[in-house]
């Protein structure tokens, strides 16, 4: 009996020490491996949403305002208008050759129609119109004015940023479309 006394307490005495026992740095080792792994997936969706927010956050929501803007212009124009020259996006607009709001124009993005374009720069200030885009350009706004019957007009306003944060496979872009009437 005395024997077995003595091994309950040797194996009461060992299994004591082994649940003592720490973390081998084996085992820290695995465990600093997967939380590197976990990590860089993390890291690499965060880097993705920052994209995503600049892209669709930051300058969708600018050529949205952008096509407001113009939108606002066209429409502050009194039906019979065609005259007034919106390329330059002036407060008031000029009487300088414009063509207002006569049937025409096209919102095919690389197909400007001269008339119906004008171009912003980064902070969404006017550089003109026309054709040919001028230097420093970053937002291109274009415009589509439809007759729908002689007392109806369609108009159809699409603003595009040149870049967007990843390239230019997805160029952030916003359209309005509104109707204006006769007499207002």
């Amino acid at each position: 009996m005395h024997t077995e006394a003595i091994m309950k307490n040797a194996f009461k005495r060992k299994r004591k020490r082994t649940s003592e026992a720490g973390v081998s740095l084996i085992e820290t080792m695995i465990a600093l491996a997967i939380l590197l792994v976990v990590s860089i997936g993390i890291l690499a969706m965060i880097s993705l949403s920052i994209t995503t927010t600049e892209n669709q956050g930051h300058l969708a929501a600018r050529t949205a305002e952008y096509a407001q803007d113009k939108m606002e212009q066209l429409l502050a124009l009194s039906f019979n208008d065609i005259q007034s020259d919106l390329t330059v996006a002036s407060l008031s607009p000029s009487t300088s050759g414009g063509v207002g709001l006569t049937a025409g124009g096209s919102i095919t993005y690389g197909s400007p129609s001269g008339s119906y374009v004008d171009y912003l720069d980064s902070n969404g200030n006017p550089l003109g119109g026309g054709s040919t885009a001028p230097s420093g350009w970053y937002y291109v706004r274009m415009w589509k004015i439809t007759d729908q019957t002689t007392t109806l007009k369609e108009i159809d306003v699409k603003v595009w940023a040149r870049s967007a944060v990843n390239g230019t496979s997805s160029l952030p872009q916003s359209a309005v479309t509104a109707l204006k009437s006769n007499p207002f």
